[in-house]
């Protein structure tokens, strides 16, 4: 994704409006006592499609934002996040993100990664954490209803992240051309 003030002011606006919904709304639904969490789900969503480096850097601005609204410990989200939006933005420029389904499975990996990374990181920072057995019911709760809501997320996402996308200039969407080398022990040694 090239960088310009389209690109940037469409995914500040989806990092403002999904941190401002998960806070005010989805936090307030209770499903099995555990509630939906959009965040991790914007951040992979942006960097499938966007890459690695724009997922980073969405991931560490959701995570600030989130920090700051909620008064955590600041940049423990915006740490896990952005190695959340890193290695999904990896993993799409690696692989074919071109399945329907994909969402499900990067949904669940990227939630399931962060609410694991989130408590290893608080549970060092704190100085009187406290360890429960609900907290794997929780996150396996919000792992499963982040797979529910993935589908739908990452295709509104995709839709408002595409026009900047396809708007690359030809040179940079390409893949490098092979060319042909010799033996491994030999390459710069032509005769």
């Amino acid at each position: 994704m090239t960088v310009s003030p389209s690109s940037i002011l469409r995914v500040g606006l989806l990092v403002l409006l999904g941190v401002v919904l998960q806070i005010s709304g989805l936090s307030q639904i209770q499903v099995m006592g555990s509630s939906p969490d959009l965040t991790p789900l914007v951040v992979a969503a942006v960097a499938l499609w966007a890459g690695s480096i724009p997922g980073a850097v969405t991931g560490f601005c959701v995570g600030l934002l989130l920090d700051l609204a909620l008064g955590q410990n600041l940049g423990s989200s915006s740490l896990v996040l952005s190695a959340v939006g890193y290695g999904v933005g990896r993993f799409g420029e690696l692989r074919d993100p071109a399945h329907g389904l994909i969402a499900i499975p990067v949904g669940a990996a990227a939630t399931i990664g962060y609410l694991v990374a989130f408590a290893a990181v608080s549970f060092m920072l704190q100085l009187e954490a406290s360890i429960s057995a609900l907290v794997v019911r929780d996150a396996l709760v919000t792992t499963l209803l982040n797979a529910i809501i993935a589908v739908p997320v990452f295709g509104l996402i995709r839709r408002v992240v595409r026009p900047v996308l396809l708007a690359q200039p030809a040179g940079r969407r390409r893949r490098a051309e092979t060319r042909e080398t010799g033996p491994i022990g030999l390459r710069g040694l032509e005769v």
